[in-house]
Parts: C-alpha cells; structure tokens; sequence
C-alpha cells in the first residue's frame, strides 16, 4: 500500500498540470503559447513546471516568492529522482 502510494504522488503534480492547461489557459500564459516547455516539464520537471505555473503572473511574470515557490519545486524534483 505504501508503494502505491508512492505512485500516485508522482502522478499528482502531472495530473495537475495537464488539469490545467486543458481548462485554464494559464499554462499558455506562463509559456508564451509554446507547447513543447510545457511538455517537456510534465515528462521531466513535473513539481516544477506546477510551480511556475502557480507563480506566473500575466503582467510581472515570475518574482520575488514565486522564484523561491519555483526553486522549492525544484528540490522536491531533485529529491524525487
């Protein structure tokens, strides 16, 4: 059952992000329109991506916490592998 568990954690964040740039249109916003980022952050950085996501703003883009939201993604990817 643990295992299992340990599955689905990392199909969370994959999930969410596919959620998201299906209904929402802030994936296209965080990327520019570009698809191939986005697609290579499920596959690869999948913790991270979400986090930029989340921390993307339309007019500022990414700042101040957001950078820190992003790195903390980004250390939850690394300790994942």
């Amino acid at each position: 059952m643990c295992c299992f568990g340990a599955v689905l954690g990392l199909f969370g964040p994959r999930v969410a992000v596919v959620i998201a740039w299906l209904f929402t249109d802030r994936i296209s916003n965080a990327f520019n329109g570009s698809w191939l980022l986005p697609l290579i952050g499920i596959i690869a950085l999948p913790w991270t991506t979400l986090a930029f996501v989340v921390a993307y703003a339309p007019m500022d883009g990414v700042s101040g916490i957001g950078w820190i939201l992003v790195i903390l993604g980004l250390l939850v990817d690394g300790g994942s592998y």
